[in-house]
């Protein structure tokens, strides 16, 4: 694309350097996660049940494994699903992002690095969101239709694994936005002498 054309587009930017007031990406990302961690937490607690089945007769709650797993089920599925609106929306956002390159992360990057480190990351955890929703379906509807316990525990481990991989990853787009300023709408305004506030209403 032409310098031009490039120059043409950022002048219907606003101060963020986005054409809208707030990052899609990052309210996607917290989507992303909220959806995961609360598949593989229902699925735990589907497999914990019986260790659980008294406080739950104490509380009055009439539950059983099969509706922890439902709700596991539907939410892997969702973050599979929204993951893939995440990455794009991080994708376009990061090609219009102009990060500061006289600053260094925490971790010692150069926005360039940590830009690149986030984006490959993102495509990584992308294929692997979706690769445990499958897994998932498969233990669903073919493997363990018929069994009590819905989900094997190399699976919830698998989960539990890739949690960690969302807060190291996620750590990387913190950095982006606290250290490098990329899109942090309120940070640029008040370093230009705005309120925030206003914009926002």
């Amino acid at each position: 694309m032409s310098p031009e054309v490039i120059y043409q587009l950022k002048t219907h930017l606003g101060v963020n350097g986005l054409p809208y007031a707030i990052p899609i990406h990052p309210n996607l990302v917290h989507l992303t996660l909220g959806l995961f961690i609360l598949g593989i937490t229902f699925d735990l607690i589907g497999v914990l049940f019986p260790l659980q089945k008294a406080i739950f007769k104490f509380l009055a709650i009439p539950a059983t494994p099969s509706n922890f797993f439902d709700v596991g089920w539907y939410n892997i599925l969702a973050s599979a699903l929204i993951t893939f609106l995440t990455v794009a929306a991080g994708f376009y956002e990061m090609m219009l992002a102009e990060p500061s390159t006289e600053v260094k992360s925490a971790w010692g990057l150069q926005a360039m690095q940590t830009m690149l480190w986030h984006g490959v990351g993102g495509v990584f955890l992308l294929a692997l969101i979706v690769g445990m929703a499958v897994w998932r379906g498969f233990q669903r509807y073919v493997w363990c239709k018929n069994d009590a316990q819905q989900v094997q525990l190399t699976y919830l481990l698998s989960g539990l694994f890739i949690m960690l991989l969302m807060y190291i990853h996620g750590t990387l787009g913190a950095h982006l936005a606290a250290e490098f300023g990329v899109h942090n709408t309120a940070d640029i305004l008040l370093r230009l002498g705005q309120n925030p506030n206003l914009l926002l209403k």
